[in-house]
Formats: structure tokens, sequence, C-alpha cells
């Protein structure tokens, strides 16, 4: 959440606590009782059980863990193999002839050379070109029973020379604390971390039981096609994943206000996505003589009927639960509301709607209208003018109702509304499952202090083309990461702590050695 959530939930959970105390008194004692309830015992409790979903515990000063010891043996090497990785401009594209290839030959020519163990036990594939697909055959006779995949990508956003980077944005450069540059983040620290936790458990002479298997895209960022052909491989091999985890979540600080540990945010679901065109057409001519809603007025009356018109809110199931886990660890006030949501989720959806963009995103679809264009000349009135509303869709929506609310919204037939391209939300993975009670133990040994807890995943991933094949698909990157870090993603001045590349290193270690 954006910094001054704090002060805005505090004021909706004050309102929330008055609204209880004005209905009857025996209703409010029982309110009260669930909270003290909620919260009891949670300063210094054990890790979840299997099968159990539950957060780790945490909630005093003397339970913090101080980052940065959890897998400091690998924090290092990590930091130089992601430093070398991220040297390469491995930008796709929608037009071929942009993209450089070579980047993408020699980050994975880089890769096979920095994890020669993994390259020599591992069978590796490419696919699409240049994604990479790698299968750690199991040793037992049911290797191929419960497979696993875990997933992210190399391509990276393309860095602005305009931008004023304080380190080169290729560059990789490390200052001692961080590694600095274009996919530290998002998401080449993953791919280092996932390489490097392999590495190391074979030169421990370790192997899997069951097959394990890893998926690297190299055109997430641009909604490209690699991704769809792993699943489609897979698919047609007729391997079944268990479970598949991919980027997403991360180990956040300072998330949610009133939480002091940090929130492992795991999605659970991800929006969907429209790209809706929104053309308008008039006779154009000379700009002197300009006619009353003309092609560009009509246009920015349609995007100004979007902007004062939001979709309709609401509080999907994983946004419940995530509130319910965060007010277990939070004051008595927060505890009070989160405890009886059956009283209070409607406040609270309302409230949400004012604690930033990032909480607002949570509960709406919401629509970004991310390009204009109108007349070529100053002088010259536009004969079409366009715009392209870039739609997140919310869980449990379809593109066909979106496009249709917003036509009622624009109410105007003259605007001709264009899909480019479209794809709706993922199905909601359980979250009360095996397999999110095994990433809860990983997460309790490589962060014991956080707080797990699913999510809506707001953008979108290379998972969603695997909900077809697994129903148990999860959106998660352990990568310890501040308000700062979180805001650099796509940003200027991408950067990594070089500690989380070791804690990292430790989640997934433990997770294939727990499977």
């Amino acid at each position: 959440m954006e910094r001054g959530s704090a002060k805005s939930l505090n004021r909706a959970v004050a309102a929330a606590i008055a609204a209880g105390a004005a209905g009857a008194a025996g209703t409010a004692a029982v309110m009260g009782a669930r909270a003290m309830r909620s919260g009891a015992g949670r300063a210094g409790s054990a890790r979840p059980g299997a099968g159990s979903g539950a957060g780790v515990a945490a909630g005093s000063p003397s339970s913090t863990v101080h980052h940065g010891t959890i897998g400091a043996e690998f924090a290092q090497p990590a930091a130089d193999q992601l430093t070398e990785l991220i040297r390469f401009r491995t930008v796709f594209s929608q037009r071929r002839d942009e993209i450089e290839l070579d980047e993408f030959t020699g980050l994975i020519a880089a890769v096979e050379r920095l994890y020669p163990a993994a390259h020599a036990a591992l069978d590796r594939e490419i696919l699409n070109g240049h994604a990479l697909l790698f299968k750690w055959p199991g040793t037992r006779p049911d290797a191929a029973a419960k497979p696993v995949v875990l997933m992210a990508h190399y391509d990276v956003v393309p860095v602005d020379p305009r931008d004023d980077w304080t380190h080169s944005g290729f560059s990789g450069h490390q200052d001692g604390e961080y590694v600095w540059g274009r996919g530290a983040l998002d998401d080449k620290g993953a791919v280092v971390v996932i390489l490097a936790a392999v590495e190391s458990l074979l030169d421990q002479g370790w192997t899997p039981g069951l097959d394990i298997y890893l998926s690297f895209g190299n055109n997430e960022e641009t909604a490209g096609d690699s991704a769809v052909a792993a699943a489609a491989l897979f698919q047609e091999r007729g391997v079944q994943p268990w479970m598949v985890l991919d980027e997403g979540g991360a180990v956040a600080e300072n998330a949610f206000p009133g939480l002091r540990p940090p929130a492992a945010v795991i999605g659970v679901a991800e929006k969907g996505i429209v790209d809706l065109e929104l053309i308008t057409r008039s006779h154009g001519g000379h700009a002197s003589t300009p006619p009353k809603m003309g092609a560009t007025a009509r246009l920015a009356r349609a995007i100004m009927a979007l902007e004062t018109n939001p979709f309709p809110q609401s509080m999907p199931a994983p946004v419940v639960e995530m509130l319910r886990r965060i007010g277990v660890h939070s004051g008595f006030g927060m505890r009070l509301v989160t405890a009886n949501m059956w009283a209070f989720k409607g406040l609270l959806t309302r409230a949400f709607d004012v604690l930033g963009d990032e909480a607002r995103a949570m509960t709406r679809t919401t629509v970004a209208i991310t390009e204009l264009e109108g007349s070529k000349g100053s002088n010259v009135l536009a004969s079409t003018a366009r715009a392209n509303a870039n739609i997140r869709i919310a869980v449990g929506e379809t593109v066909e109702d979106v496009v249709e609310r917003v036509r009622r919204i624009i109410n105007d037939p003259g605007i001709e509304l264009r899909v480019l391209g479209a794809h709706g939300p993922s199905p909601i993975s359980p979250f009360d499952n095996e397999q999110f009670a095994l990433l809860s133990r990983c997460v309790g040994v490589s962060h014991p202090d956080a707080v797990v807890t699913p999510c809506v995943q707001t953008g979108a991933t290379d998972a969603r083309h695997f909900t077809g094949i697994c129903p148990a698909v999860y959106r998660f990157s352990p990568l310890l990461m501040d308000e700062d870090d979180r805001a650099s993603l796509h940003a200027v001045n991408e950067k990594v702590r070089i500690s989380a590349l070791g804690a990292g290193v430790v989640f997934y270690r433990e997770l294939m050695q727990q499977m």
C-alpha cells in the first residue's frame, strides 16, 4: 500500500468500531470476545502445521528476525550471478526487428556457465526460440505423480535513457547492500535464486524424489507466447503439475498499516486484462474553425466518464482472508474489525477506496488510459482520435461484462470500442490446502517473522497459462522488499537487497527438499 495509508485505515477502523458500538451491547460484547480470541497467543507462536495454511505468528519485538543472517552464505554468490545476468539487455518487443537477439542468446550461455551442475543433472529444452524449460527427474518410482513447476522470466522492461538512474540500468552495480539494475526484482532475481538453490543442493549430492520443472520465460513483459507454449507442452506430454509457483507477491515490509512484521503475500488469483481501444471520428479540417464536440472533445468526454464512474467494488474471499490474518497480528482495534468481517466487510470494502491505488485495485476493476492519439499537426483538426484503455478485470467479472459496462458508462454510440487483446481473471487457487501449507512452512524457514497471507494479484503473470492444467497455481517471490524497493519495479533505480537473495535461496532449497 502507499505511504500514508495507515492514517486512512486507522480512520476506517475507528469508524467501523463506532458503528459496532452503536449496535446492541450484547453484539458489541461478542465482537470484542472474537477480537480477543483472534489475537490470543500470537506472540511466540509456532510455525503453521501441515494443512493449516496459517501464517507464521509474530507479534512482539523479541520475535523479529535480523534480516541478512538467514542464507548469508548464499547471498553474495547469488548477487554476483545476478549482476552478470542484469548486464544482458533482454528487452523483448512485439516487433521482432527491435529485439537484440544476441542479448538473449548471451544470457542463455551465461546461465549455462554459471550453473554447471544444474546443466549436467537436469534436462534442458529451449522453447519458442529463447524460453528455457528444465526437468529435474525425481528418483522415486512415482516421480511423475506430483510434479512441481517453478517459474520466472528473464526478459525485462526497457530502461528509458532520459531517466536519471543512480547506477546505470543495465550495470548490475553492487554497493554492498543492493544489486542495482533492470530485472533485479522483476524477474531475474527469481531466476537466480531458483537456480542457485538447485546448484547448491546438487553440490551437496541431493536429488529430488519427485519431478521438478523450471520454466523461465523470455517474453512475459509483452504478454508473449512462451508460457503458452510451455503449458501446451505439459498438456501434450500428459504432465499435470501438483503445484505451480511463479512471480507475484513478495515478503513485504510496511505493506499493511498496523502490521509490524513483514507480510509474505502469496497471490492465489490474478486479475484479467482487456486492452480496449476507443475511437472517435469527425471531418477534420483547419484548427482555426473548430466544431463543437469534435473527435478529440468526444474522446475526452468519454475518458472523463470512465474516470468519474468507476466500476463497483467487491471483496473476494482471498482479500477477506488476508485482512483476517493481518488483523490477528495487529492491534485490538484492527482485530475487532477483521475478526467480525460479517459486520464490517461492507465498510472495509468502501474504506479500500481511500487507502491508495494498490488497495483500490484489489477491490474493483480498474481502467487506465495508457495511450492517446489525435491530430498529427498543431493546426490540424483530428479526423480520428483514439485512446487505449488498459482494464484490469476483478475476480468474478468477465471480459464481456466489462466491455458492456464501458459502453454504458460512455453512452455515446459514435464512439467505437475495439478489443485489442483480452483474457479473463484466473480461477482462485485454494489457500487451505497442502500446497499453500507447504509454501507457508517454507516461508517460516526463510523469513520466520513473516505473516503468510493470500491475496489477489493485480498484475498479470505467466502463471495464468497454467491454470488449465493445474488447480494450485500461486504467485510469490521470496524476496524481502520495503516500500522503496517495491516502488522501483518497472521504474527508475530498480534494485534488490543482497541479503534478500540469500533468504530467497533458502526458501527454494526448503521447498524442493520438503516436496
